[in-house]
């Protein structure tokens, strides 16, 4: 019995989609964290710096959705490092048939 997921094994299968799905989860994590950091760093001093009507002005929502990019670049960043330990394992263990 295996002790790896379905998915891990699914793209191990494939590995040709595994590269491609490595590949654009490796862009679309560069797309989204890309100025995370510094709009994040912007949007918390312009709420600091206006306090309650910086909030309401849309301080809250610009922070929600900086959080919500987050939470995607992680998602992608995961499945990159998913398809990389994937396909690190396919290509140490060749198999002699």
């Amino acid at each position: 019995m295996s002790t790896h997921s379905k998915l891990y094994r699914r793209l191990s299968r494939h590995i040709l989609l595994t590269f491609m799905l490595m590949t654009i989860s490796f862009l679309l994590f560069g797309i989204l964290t890309l100025d995370l950091v510094r709009v994040l760093t912007l949007n918390a001093s312009y709420i600091v710096s206006n306090g309650w009507s910086g909030l309401m002005d849309g301080g809250l929502q610009q922070f929600l959705e900086l959080g919500v990019s987050a939470l995607g670049a992680m998602a992608f960043y995961v499945l990159f490092k998913l398809c990389e330990h994937v396909m690190t394992d396919r290509l140490s263990h060749i198999r002699h048939e």
